[in-house]
């Protein structure tokens, strides 16, 4: 994007009252942040039944102050932006309504390398959802995902800590700016992180970590993932409303089943009672239900060596496969008067050289 119309896209993210959903609406009308800012006001007030009020918020002078000292902060601190029509935007970010118009990206994320899938719970983590967590991430090592979560306490730094355990990409999706880390204590992780993933926002680079921006940071990490998996809940608690917002997206959502008695089992249960989350008892349930298959690597092709040298009784085979085609394993010991063992050690070292292939059936030919 050009410096000129980050700068614009920055003013238009600033104005308040407006939103997302507004936004992109101001957009797709005006074509550009630019024009946006160029309308004539009595456009704007008319545009989807805009107010007088949202109006004088988008043309106050200092919208536009403000991206210029946010647009400093970007380049001098080689902040990567993310627009919501970029290819390297979320793929399944850009179909969410109030998805971020704007997101500002920290580290080595690559949203190519593999399926993407959210793993959010309470910040009271147990041991039970620790063992879970773990062993979870562990099991799709092989599947290489990419795993979002929130970079907070308990089950969210948990699965980040796992993913970087087992080399999967991680990315924290923060509720404030890249100034301010939250909680402090997870600031040794960062370096980490950024080596094998990073960090996403919305937020400007100054936006303190004010309860409601938690809220809000979670339509990133519903919205960016193929499915969201709660480890652990109280009967209230944000990651429930992690699940209604994937649920919003017709997003695939999962809960890990505890004991009745357990408090921090307690929001998985209902999720699954009340239809809200799939059942996950291992890594499998959520492979089965994703249809998740593993690429096979194609057989390299067996090519036949130039120059090779055979003995007597190996030459005898190739030539009798050559002249007759495929044949039993049987029929070649007869043929060549051979016992079955050294017909079979025979074969063995004319397939090792290129010169003969095993077919289904105790089949041989000659390549």
């Amino acid at each position: 994007m050009l410096e000129e119309d980050l700068l614009y896209v920055l003013a238009l993210q600033r104005v308040k009252g407006i939103g997302d959903i507004n936004a992109k609406k101001l957009l797709a009308h005006c074509g550009s942040a630019k024009n946006v800012f160029k309308e004539k006001r009595r456009n704007i007030e008319n545009i989807f039944g805009f107010g007088l009020l949202s109006a004088q918020h988008l043309f106050d002078p200092a919208n536009l102050k403000e991206a210029e000292e946010e647009l400093k902060y970007i380049q001098n601190n080689n902040i990567k932006t993310l627009y919501f029509t970029d290819n390297n935007y979320p793929e399944k970010l850009k179909h969410c309504i109030d998805g971020p118009i704007l997101l500002f990206k920290e580290g080595n994320i690559d949203l190519s390398k593999g399926p993407i899938i959210s793993i959010v719970g309470t910040r009271q983590m147990t041991g039970y959802g620790r063992g879970f967590c773990e062993k979870f991430i562990s099991d799709l090592k092989e599947f290489n995902p990419i795993i979002v979560s929130g970079f907070a306490y308990g089950v969210d730094i948990c699965a980040h800590k796992a993913s970087l355990k087992y080399e999967l990409q991680t990315i924290g999706v923060l509720a404030h700016g890249f100034e301010e880390i939250y909680p402090k204590v997870h600031k040794k992780y960062i370096s980490e992180i950024n080596k094998n993933g990073g960090f996403l926002t919305d937020f400007w680079h100054n936006d303190q970590p004010q309860r409601e921006n938690f809220l809000k940071r979670n339509r990133i990490v519903a919205g960016m993932s193929e499915a969201t998996i709660i480890i652990e809940s109280a009967e209230k608690g944000g990651s429930l409303v992690t699940a209604d917002i994937a649920n919003s997206y017709s997003r695939d959502v999962f809960a890990v089943p505890g004991r009745s008695t357990d408090m921090y089992s307690r929001g998985c249960n209902d999720l699954i009672k009340n239809n809200k989350a799939a059942i996950l008892t291992s890594a499998k349930d959520l492979i089965d239900m994703l249809n998740w298959r593993l690429e096979k690597s194609s057989p390299k092709p067996i090519q036949k060596q130039l120059f090779v040298e055979l003995t007597e009784n190996e030459q005898l085979m190739y030539n009798f496969l050559t002249q007759n085609g495929k044949q039993l394993i049987d029929l070649i010991s007869l043929n060549c008067k051979l016992p079955i063992h050294q017909t079979a050690a025979l074969l063995f070292n004319l397939e090792m050289k290129g010169m003969v292939k095993p077919l289904p059936g105790k089949l041989y030919e000659a390549i």
